[in-house]
Formats: C-alpha cells, structure tokens, sequence
C-alpha cells in the first residue's frame, strides 16, 4: 500500500493495473484515457491532475500532469479529495458519487455507462493500493 498522491502511489497503481489477471479480463475491450483531477482538501494543498492511458486491460502510461502536460483525454473525472477519499476506502460507490454529482465526469456517458464493470474494477485495484492519510 501506497499514500494516496504519492509517486509511490502512481506507481503501484500502474503496476497493479498491468498486472491484474481479473482487471485485464474485465478491461479488455476498454479503449480510452482519463484524466483523475483532485481538488484541494485535508492532506491536499493544490489541485492534482493524474492522467492514465487504459487499453485493453493495460496501463499504457500514467503520470502527474505538470504545467504544458496535460493531455485531452476520453475522459475527466473531477472531485474533492474528500470524495477522492471516500470511494478509495468504499465509503462513497463510484456510481453513487456520479449520479449525486460528487464525481464530476466529462465524456461520453453512453459509453461509460456501458462499461461499468471495467470502471468498478480500475476503482478496485486503486483501493487495493491506496493508504489514505490520517
């Protein structure tokens, strides 16, 4: 496990993605990149925007986007680091947090919508790393 934000984060995260038997099988016809933007809160001084690139089952990149970095991707998932917080230790669902407007997401829903397992499962493999700060 991993504090969440950390480089060490990033990079279990990564790792677990591309090394994930059952998220590889459930991600297998997902083809799109998203940009993760945390807004400001408790441990979080400045906003973060971390970008990953998903295909096929795989994390074909992922970093923090510095100034001049940022990618347009497929998607945008926006939150407090708060809200951030609670789908990372199962106290907010993702879906939940879409529907209430905790989780702002930019892109197109139809698709998304038709592949909600492979979102549940890329949240799944972030828990599965992620320490959260006391």
């Amino acid at each position: 496990m991993a504090e969440f934000l950390s480089e060490e984060w990033l990079n279990s995260f990564e790792e677990k993605l591309n090394t994930d038997d059952r998220y590889a099988e459930i991600a297998k016809n997902w083809e799109g990149d998203i940009n993760l933007q945390i807004d400001p809160g408790n441990h979080l001084a400045e906003p973060v925007t971390v970008y990953f690139d998903l295909w096929h089952g795989k994390c074909r990149e992922a970093y923090f986007v510095e100034d001049g970095n940022q990618k347009d991707a497929a998607f945008a998932m926006n939150a407090k680091y708060e809200d951030y917080v609670r789908i990372l230790t199962g106290d907010l669902h993702p879906m939940q947090a879409m529907l209430t407007r905790k989780l702002n997401v930019q892109g197109n829903m139809a698709l998304l919508m038709r592949n909600v397992p492979t979102v549940l499962d890329f949240v799944r493999c972030a828990q599965e790393v992620t320490d959260i700060p006391e």
